[in-house]
């Protein structure tokens, strides 16, 4: 498949991939919807002329919003075998590999805009701060022609907490950077396909493309009812990326079969109804977006949130497909860095450089500290003894910090354990956040 000259039938093709760009008469005006949307009309704008009608979208969502699962256009004749690359990207590693059209995914582009629109993606951005660059591979790549989809596993046993100390869980993709080992995978393909002459360039974790959208139609998953992609026989343990190319590679045939059936048990499973229906989900109670999130936790989620500290695993806990592929062991062993819990009384007691350090795979909000010891301090109040003096003494100093939003979650989690000395404190207060905690309900874990 090595690249000599460009046929003059890619140019062509390309500029067709294009068209979206090309100026454009409206019929009339377009009213944007507020409700859950429909499937678009088969072969909307954009369409080549004389191209057959597509079947309509089926919509659904990604982590904090709504994406489109897209059939995928039977390929020409004229494009390169992908299986040499497909190869390359599974002996580097990869769990899954398929490859997709580089067009735009223009229906996931509305449904993002519409959900932000309804206030569903919070005010979180990675995808959502740029729709038009996070669903056109051509913003990442000029010409792009191509995107190879490398899925890779993460899912490993489950350690048992640690003894004698209070510890908070974290979602199993942030256990250590798997991000790091799927980037490393997939520039071996890109190297592979730059030795054949074309361009490719790796997006993994960078908000540069709806991964999950581009992995369905690489011929990879399904849209879960979690929003989550779900493998054939292995589940959704996986982290996504892309290589995008200009190398005319065939693309998948059709996409992978729903797998859900009737089965509701993640929608039934989430802590906080974040789900609010199949493959929909509102981030401003999602446990896994308000743990990222800036500003204080809504009290309303607060002893929901229960012993996590980083992210939230529910959803997938509860899945069938996610249960058989654990009896097939699909599942890669522990590695020394992992760290699926975390000591509380340890964080609480550590320096703001060091926990940045510690945690910088994860995403902290405008990388403050603060935020750590917010989520610390509401799993304390969870999960703390209120007998043992080091909880104890680990609220009173948070409730003495710098900080009035950490002295507020300080404030919270002392009425959560009973801590009557530390809300006595709080009264005198200066700051005013601090002083409203003494007003908000809370279920006491102690008499």
């Amino acid at each position: 498949m090595r690249r000599l000259h460009p046929p003059a039938h890619l140019h062509v093709r390309r500029l067709r991939r294009h068209v979206h760009l090309l100026p454009v008469r409206r019929r009339g005006p377009r009213r944007r919807r507020h409700r859950a949307p429909g499937p678009p009309p088969a072969g909307g704008r954009g369409a080549r002329p004389g191209a057959a009608a597509r079947s309509p979208l089926r919509l659904t969502s990604c982590d904090h919003g709504s994406v489109p699962q897209a059939p995928v256009a039977p390929p020409p004749h004229d494009l390169l075998d992908p299986e040499p690359v497909l190869d390359v990207g599974r002996r580097a590693g990869l769990s899954a590999v398929g490859v997709a059209p580089a067009e735009p995914f223009d229906a996931t582009r509305r449904i993002l805009e519409e959900r932000r629109a309804a206030g569903l993606s919070s005010d979180m951005q990675f995808t959502y701060r740029n729709p038009a660059r996070s669903t056109d591979p051509g913003r990442t790549l000029e010409g792009a022609a191509a995107l190879v989809v490398g899925a890779l596993a993460y899912r490993r046993p489950d350690p048992e907490p640690p003894a004698g100390t209070p510890a908070a869980r974290v979602a199993r993709y942030a256990w250590t950077d798997d991000y790091a080992r799927l980037r490393a995978a997939l520039e071996v393909v890109a190297e592979h396909l730059r030795a054949e002459g074309w361009r490719a360039v790796v997006v993994a974790d960078q908000n540069a493309l709806v991964d999950r959208e581009a992995a369905h139609r690489a011929g990879i998953g399904w849209y879960g009812k979690s929003s989550n992609l779900l493998l054939p026989g292995a589940g959704s343990w996986f982290v996504l990326g892309s290589v995008v190319t200009d190398a005319p590679l065939r693309p998948a045939e059709a996409p992978v079969a729903d797998g859900c059936g009737s089965c509701t048990r993640c929608i039934d499973a989430c802590p906080t109804g974040a789900i609010v229906a199949p493959g929909v989900v509102d981030a401003r109670r999602c446990l896994a977006w308000l743990v990222q999130s800036p500003g204080a936790l809504p009290h309303d989620h607060r002893e929901a949130l229960g012993d996590r500290i980083y992210g939230c695993d529910d959803c997938q806990e509860v899945c069938p497909p996610n249960h058989r592929a654990d009896r097939l062991d699909v599942r890669r062993a522990p590695g020394s860095g992992d760290e699926p819990w975390v000591d509380l009384l340890e964080l609480l007691a550590t320096d703001d450089a060091t926990l940045l350090a510690r945690h910088g795979r994860w995403y902290v909000p405008r990388r403050d500290p603060r935020y750590l010891r917010r989520n610390a301090l509401v799993a304390l109040g969870n999960v703390g003894d209120p007998a043992d003096p080091r909880v104890a003494q680990a609220v009173e100093d948070a409730a003495h910090h710098d900080d009035p939003m950490v002295r507020a979650h300080a404030v919270w989690a002392a009425r959560r354990l009973g801590l009557h000395h530390v809300v006595r404190a709080a009264s005198a207060d200066p700051a005013p956040e601090v002083r409203d905690e003494l007003t908000v309900p809370v279920t006491p874990r102690s008499a």
